[in-house]
């Protein structure tokens, strides 16, 4: 991943029809023993959400992670902040 993609991709999700006001953050973090860290923060916007993380023992597959997660939620309608 390039210097750009390294950074946190905030995401949201705003629809008045159906009162949907969503946002969607993804930050890769390296870890203490080398490998790397998904972290997601997801939930209203408004509200401090939830946050998941998932550790991966090399770089490489918390990049592909990390691309997967931001196509997946590009594909349900999540845009740039």
């Amino acid at each position: 991943m390039s210097k750009k993609d390294q950074q946190p991709r905030h995401l949201r999700r705003i629809d008045p029809e159906q009162n949907m006001r969503r946002f969607y953050v993804l930050m890769v973090q390296p870890t203490l023993f080398g490998g790397a860290s998904v972290v997601r923060t997801w939930g209203r916007i408004g509200t401090a959400g939830q946050t998941m993380m998932e550790t991966f023992d090399q770089q490489d597959a918390a990049n592909t992670a990390f691309i997967l997660l931001e196509r997946r939620k590009r594909r349900r309608g999540y845009q740039d902040v």
